[in-house]
């Protein structure tokens, strides 16, 4: 019976964000890109959304197989949202690029 449970709680893994010197984030857990340009890049975790705030970003590494993503450029803030906030979307940019 505890096999069930486990099955049907939420599975949340780890995500890890480094930001370095204000000019370089590097992000794991990264399961899509919203939305970017050189002011903001939304993004959707494993564990949530959030957006990363700055000037002159532009996404430098991104490998959705892997999780993982690189933005480099002026970084002024990382917010985090709520996943529900989000779910009116049909989905980010590269969901709808592929389709």
């Amino acid at each position: 019976m505890i096999k069930e449970a486990e099955q049907s709680a939420p599975r949340h893994s780890n995500h890890t964000v480094n930001i370095d010197n204000r000019s370089r984030a590097s992000v794991t857990g990264v399961t899509d890109v919203d939305s970017f340009d050189e002011g903001t890049v939304a993004f959707s975790t494993e564990d949530g959304f959030a957006t990363i705030v700055g000037q002159h970003l532009h996404i430098s590494r991104l490998n959705l197989e892997d999780g993982q993503m690189v933005v480099e450029g002026e970084i002024y803030g990382l917010e985090y949202s709520d996943r529900e906030a989000h779910q009116e979307k049909s989905g980010g940019f590269f969901s709808k690029l592929w389709k």
